[in-house]
């Protein structure tokens, strides 16, 4: 609620998994005598070198990958997480659980928030917080009024459908003022970003080089695009790509990669 009332685009199931999953989670683990936890993310845990701490790879059904939703999770912890199904296709694990009987096994994909059943998240915010006012203009990226809003949560960054616009050429939403309740809308080039600054940093590697080159994936169904993650504070970063990316929200994690393995993350401000 305090995102999307910022003009960000928050994603919970990351934090769900910090907090509760790897957190909490783990937490009633150690108080019953549990050695590890496991989970159903299609994500997986590949010893290298030496080292105790395993590294975290994308699921083998790179369509389904969820290593991006992990980036969160506390180094010391990799050692005492399993994850399953990171092996195996999704097509795999429902003809598994299909032979074994369980009634899930053509279960839609879930894709929305869980705890928001109707999909509106909009609907529960309110539900949640009482009445505010969020209503305002939405404007050109040169300031000119082209419309009215009845709340600026109901937008994020990149949208393109629900604007209420009728103009020849598609229009996306390129920004969310809060302070002025102002949605600016401008073309999809309007959207090119070529750097953006990341702070929550989480690492899951030693001895991150500085500047570090990598691949860097902005949302849940980006293609990770190659980078260069300067610091610029201890915990605060820097991320200029190598070509332009489209529709970075504010709000958002960005996830870094070596290859397949996830090396560490943070949020998008």
């Amino acid at each position: 609620a305090d995102e999307y009332l910022a003009g960000r685009t928050p994603n919970p199931c990351v934090m769900c998994n910090n907090w509760l999953k790897f957190g909490r989670l783990w937490e009633f683990a150690r108080q019953v005598g549990a050695s590890r936890i496991a989970s159903g993310h299609y994500a997986r845990l590949v010893q290298t070198g030496n080292t105790a701490q395993p590294a975290l790879l994308r699921g083998h059904d790179k369509t389904k990958d969820q290593s991006y939703v992990l980036f969160g999770i506390k180094a010391g912890l990799l050692e005492q997480v399993l994850f399953p199904v990171g092996d195996f296709s999704k097509d795999e694990i429902r003809q598994t659980a299909r032979k074994a009987n369980l009634r899930v096994f053509d279960k839609p994909d879930s894709q929305e928030i869980c705890f928001v059943p109707d999909n509106d998240y909009a609907a529960f915010l309110r539900r949640y917080r009482g009445e505010f006012d969020t209503a305002g203009e939405l404007v050109d990226t040169s300031g000119t009024v082209v419309g009215e809003h009845d709340g600026y949560e109901r937008f994020t960054v990149g949208q393109r459908r629900g604007l209420g616009l009728a103009v020849g050429e598609p229009r996306y939403v390129v920004a969310i003022e809060s302070e002025t309740h102002n949605v600016v809308i401008g073309t999809y080039e309007d959207l090119a970003c070529s750097s953006l600054e990341a702070d929550r940093l989480n690492w899951l590697v030693d001895d991150v080089p500085r500047p570090l080159q990598c691949t860097a994936q902005i949302r849940y169904r980006h293609q990770a695009a190659a980078a260069t993650v300067e610091r610029l504070e201890p915990d605060r970063v820097r991320v200029t790509f190598s070509e332009p990316q489209y529709g970075v929200a504010p709000g958002q994690a960005v996830v870094f990669y070596e290859g397949e393995r996830v090396l560490g993350g943070g949020w998008i401000t």
